[in-house]
């Protein structure tokens, strides 16, 4: 892998041999018309590893001599190729490598130093392929591993453009995503604090760098240090995957003031183009047979069930989705203001049912208390009926010594047959959060600002929701598109989204390594055996008819799967699922996309899309 450093040197290399020979040299933003920002800076950032979930322990692999110092001034040299253990214990930092045990306390730090014999310049977790090319800091915070990394900010961007924009999109969105995600990480450098930025969608997905994604790297090498500015400062580059056609305001979802002018509400014709734009959507028939196959989806009547709880119990029915049929479906329009839409209408018939819940039988243990109660009294107690008499004072019971009994399964409760409510229901329905959640058209967990549209057809109203994150700044899928369908340039595209912000280009000052000192050069014993990932939890029971074993496949290498102990994102944690861990899944659930799985170990929830079948 060549090094940035490296790279500019080659760069400037080919470009005079280029120039020598007669041919065109290549196009960099340092030689581009893009004006200087006016100022060097030494710029490094620092991002909480959040992501990599490090608790109790973090094993590392140098790949170039790095400098261990701890906060009571301990200095440790460490050589490329070194493994070293970090392990939270008795509220201290232990380091082990090799024969060396250092008590590190509550802080310590991992510095680079120059090695000139090293290939690459930085470290890995034991197991991972990812290099942060960077210091590493570590410190205890309420009672967990805190590990931040330091590193300048163009390495920082090489494990940042690649994860929030594929190294497939087109060259100039590639840019365009660069340039954005620069400016962010660089208005939000403080002197205060820990940290700057956390390596999740909380601020910028960063995964450090792995060789291969060349689209990704040239971007980053193409736009060094090209950022945005609006009146001579540093904007605020927000972006998200989709804005659903219409871009959003800043204070519309973050209200606190700013001078955010260089923003503005408008349509987005390219992200609605975008055939890879996420869209959910249900159908909503104008009539159903309820016969077998022709039943409303359970979100429509789980959405009925909720809206109409009161109205249904003061007709004596049951308000429970299986307990609601629909009939027919009428007059669906949306309102709102603009292109949000706030408000489902419709009108609907259903039928509905009652529902008698079945007295629970008295458990043995139950009928021995009432026999000893009952038995004070002088009074017979029927086998049949348990009453509940209140005992008096002077009555003693003893606890039997006989062991309980079984309790009997819980009846099933008595439904009475489907009846039509004869007069229709005209319904105004909050979108959010009311129906958003109970249909299922949620793509945004974190925001409930998705953009509403309804199609009728002769038979059906079909109801699409569209914004994949917060709407404000670029979409990554329009800037796909306006460079692939389009070929606007980056520059382009980041006028489109941030109108009235300049573009203007900072010469970062290059940070020599320091070189080690020659008293700390001395090679450590060998490296301890690296820790193994988590074991993958065993499933022996073999599916059941309708049941299947699958995969954890659908999450990354250093990431894991939640499961849940409801089929809802709201649910506890149970634990965490690493990949290709085997599940027997047991059902699919109604709540959508939910199944409940299995191993030997645990039982719980996790969203089927992150599956394979095994």
């Amino acid at each position: 892998m060549l090094q940035r450093s490296i790279k500019k040197r080659w760069l400037a290399v080919l470009t005079a041999l280029l120039l020598c020979i007669g041919l065109a040299a290549p196009v960099l933003a340092d030689s581009a018309d893009i004006p200087a920002a006016g100022q060097t800076i030494d710029l490094q950032v620092r991002v909480l590893l959040r992501r990599l979930q490090i608790t109790d322990r973090m094993d590392v692999s140098l790949s170039s001599a790095y400098g261990l110092r701890t906060a009571q001034g301990t200095e440790v040299y460490l050589p490329g190729g070194s493994q070293v253990s970090f392990q939270l214990k008795e509220n201290s930092i232990f380091v082990y490598c090799g024969s060396l045990t250092l008590n590190g306390g509550g802080d310590l730090t991992l510095t680079r130093y120059a090695d000139p014999d090293a290939s690459e310049i930085g470290f890995r977790r034991v197991n991972y392929p990812a290099l942060y090319q960077g210091d590493l800091r570590l410190k205890i915070s309420d009672g967990v591993l805190l590990p931040i990394l330091t590193l300048h900010v163009e390495d920082y961007l090489l494990g940042v453009v690649p994860y929030e924009m594929s190294n497939s999109f087109p060259l100039e969105a590639l840019k365009a995503q660069t340039v954005a995600a620069r400016t962010y990480v660089l208005r939000k450098r403080s002197s205060e604090g820990d940290y700057d930025v956390v390596d999740t969608t909380n601020d910028q997905v960063f995964r450090g760098y792995v060789s291969g994604y060349v689209n990704a790297e040239k971007a980053v090498e193409e736009t060094y240090g090209v950022c945005g500015f609006y009146k001579g400062k540093l904007a605020q580059c927000y972006y998200a995957a989709s804005n659903g056609g219409q871009t959003e305001l800043v204070e519309s979802v973050w209200p606190g003031g700013g001078d955010y002018g260089y923003y503005a509400v408008m349509d987005d014709p390219y992200d609605v183009e975008n055939p890879y734009s996420v869209v959910k959507s249900v159908t909503l028939q104008k009539s159903y047979t309820n016969e077998e196959h022709d039943i409303a989806p359970y979100g429509l009547r789980n959405l009925l069930a909720t809206v109409l709880r009161e109205e249904l119990t003061a007709l004596g029915l049951d308000p429970a989705p299986a307990s609601i049929r629909v009939h027919t479906i009428s007059d669906v329009a949306l309102s709102g203001e603009g292109k949000r839409m706030d408000t489902l209408h419709l009108t609907v018939q259903i039928s509905g049912r009652t529902r008698q819940d079945a007295p629970s039988p008295a458990t043995d243990a139950d009928q021995e208390e009432v026999e000893l109660i009952l038995a004070g009294s002088g009074e017979t107690a029927s086998p049949l009926v348990a009453p509940s008499p209140t005992p008096s004072s002077e009555v003693t019971i003893e606890p039997s010594t006989a062991p309980s009994a079984a309790p009997s399964a819980t009846p099933a409760p008595v439904y009475g047959p489907f009846t039509v409510i004869e007069q229709p229901f005209t319904l105004d329905i909050p979108v959010f959060p009311t129906a958003e959640k109970l249909l299922a058209m949620s793509i945004s967990s974190n925001y409930e600002n998705e953009l509403w549209t309804m199609v009728e057809t002769d038979t059906a109203y079909r109801l699409e929701a569209r914004r994949f994150g917060h709407g404000v700044g670029m979409s990554q899928r329009g800037a796909e598109w306006m460079a692939g369908r389009y070929q606007k340039t980056y520059q382009e595209i980041l006028a489109f989204y941030y109108p009235g912000m300049s573009l203007m280009r900072y010469d970062f000052a290059e940070n020599a390594l320091p070189a080690a000192p020659e008293a700390l050069a001395a090679t450590p014993g060998p490296a301890p055996t690296p820790t193994p990932r988590p074991t993958l939890m065993p499933v022996s029971q073999q599916p059941a008819e309708s049941q299947w074993i699958a995969l954890v496949t659908g999450i990354d290498n250093d990431s894991s799967l939640n499961l849940r102990s409801l089929p809802d994102l709201s649910g506890e944690i149970v634990m965490r699922l690493y990949k290709n861990q085997r599940l027997l899944v047991l059902e699919r659930c109604e709540e959508d996309g939910w199944v409940k799985v299995r191993t030997d170990v645990a039982e719980g929830y996790v969203m089927e899309s992150y599956l394979t079948a095994e």
